[in-house]
């Protein structure tokens, strides 16, 4: 393996891309650190530590911290995200959108236009609304975080969130075209991983302390190493349905007649359904934060039933990870357009009749797949409550951050070994990363 990487060096553009993707990276992590004006820092970085188990610590954990100190990059790229999930959803009910995906290269072109426009909408609005939340709120000894409101403040604070956002997808794009790995995802991939170096340290000045031992700690890095190594065997595994084409005479010559394969991922849905479920949930206990407990009693019972660490918060996450898996699955993988497909060019499942027969086996075997990768998903993403409210581990472990670090890890490293491979260099294995089947 240490071979391996002294190859990257051999190939000055893959060393470029590195080094580039590196820079970018560097850049973004600076902007995270430029605050928006108008703001007391002090008094919003209080409010936000009292908060970390609602919507703004799971947006504060994807935008690397940058919602807290509320920077020019607050935002971060989840408008961009958020928009193009929405492009997705529309694709099935939008028979405009649907031919534009369908169409190739053009198509795609056009989809990421308005996944553009949609980016920038989203970004205004979500910061006038954040605008108007920050006004009304204070410290908690009572401190304004907004010192001088109004609209003033308003439209400075939408120009900065929104300029700060398109700034980070122009980055993210950079990145895909002339770095290496998906841009978006190492944005995202950055922003998590931030926190782990003062994760590490803090660890480390509780076992000085004697709060933590060594053989508990142990305990906890044997975990930890085996949940990874689960996570990287279940995202590589695939259900694979052979495919056989028929031989065709065409002129003088004889196409097909060869046997291949129908990859289905185990999870398929990714770290999608974990990102829904927690927005769901936790929305209730960020909306009690701008209410009166007082004035609504039931309001605080609920909360305390959707707080992290409760066993109904638990269930009704696990519920929402399951049933937006298959959603988010039914949305992506349409078993009958890859059975029209299969038909158009002459394909067929050995024992099964092409077309209709074909839709419902590709998804009777796509919903039982589904549902193991639904009950993984659910495993990673409680694991942190175990760990942090059963166990008293002083650090964040497991959930969708993980999921998405380790997800962007294996796709960013796959890359490079393709780039090796394709100059005669041996990957970081020597029989490179194989699938699991």
């Amino acid at each position: 393996m240490l071979g391996g990487f002294q190859n990257i060096g051999k190939i000055p553009e893959l060393k470029k891309r590195i080094f580039f993707t590196l820079i970018m990276l560097a850049v973004y992590r600076l902007g995270c650190h430029i605050p928006t004006p108008g703001i007391d820092g002090a008094a919003l970085s209080a409010f936000f530590s009292e908060r970390q188990g609602t919507l703004f610590g799971l947006f504060d954990m994807f935008s690397g911290g940058a919602l807290s100190q509320m920077s020019v990059m607050a935002l971060g790229i989840m408008p961009y995200i958020s928009a193009s999930i929405i492009l997705q959803l529309l694709t099935v009910v939008i028979p405009y959108l649907e031919k534009l995906k369908k169409e190739g290269e053009q198509g795609r072109k056009k989809i990421t236009q308005y996944t553009r426009y949609g980016t920038v909408i989203l970004s205004i609005i979500q910061g006038f609304g954040i605008a108007i939340g920050l006004e009304r709120m204070s410290g908690p000894g009572g401190s304004l975080i907004v010192p001088i409101p109004g609209w003033g403040f308003r439209i400075l604070a939408v120009i900065t969130l929104t300029a700060g956002t398109s700034f980070l997808m122009w980055l993210g794009e950079q990145i895909t075209e002339r770095g290496i790995g998906n841009g978006i995802s190492l944005i995202i991939f950055a922003g998590i991983v931030a926190g782990f170096p003062a994760a590490v340290v803090n660890t480390f000045r509780l076992m000085g302390t004697g709060e933590i031992t060594p053989f508990f700690m142990a305990i906890v890095v044997a975990l930890m190493i085996a949940v990874v190594g689960v996570i990287v065997f279940v995202e590589r595994g695939q259900r694979r349905i052979p495919v056989q084409y028929a031989k065709r005479v065409v002129g003088r010559r004889m196409y097909g007649g060869q046997s291949t394969h129908l990859p289905l991922k185990v999870n398929t849905a990714g770290v999608i359904p974990p990102i829904f479920a927690s927005s769901i949930i936790m929305f209730p206990a960020t909306i009690a934060n701008f209410l009166d407990a007082k004035a609504f009693p039931w309001l605080e019972i609920v909360v305390r039933f959707l707080s992290p660490g409760h066993v109904v918060y638990t269930l009704i996450f696990v519920v929402f990870i399951i049933f937006f898996c298959y959603f988010y699955t039914a949305v992506q993988f349409n078993p009958v357009d890859v059975a029209d497909n299969m038909k158009k060019y002459g394909g067929f499942i050995p024992g099964i009749r092409p077309g209709k027969n074909t839709a419902e086996y590709i998804d009777r075997v796509l919903t039982r797949i589904t549902f193991t990768g639904a009950i993984y998903v659910s495993a990673v993403c409680v694991l942190p409550q175990i760990l942090i409210y059963q166990l008293n581990v002083p650090f964040y472990f497991g959930g969708t951050a993980l999921l998405i670090v380790v997800g962007v890890a294996m796709d960013t490293s796959n890359q490079i070994e393709a780039h090796m491979l394709t100059r005669h260099y041996e990957g970081f294995m020597k029989k490179g990363l194989g699938r699991v089947r």
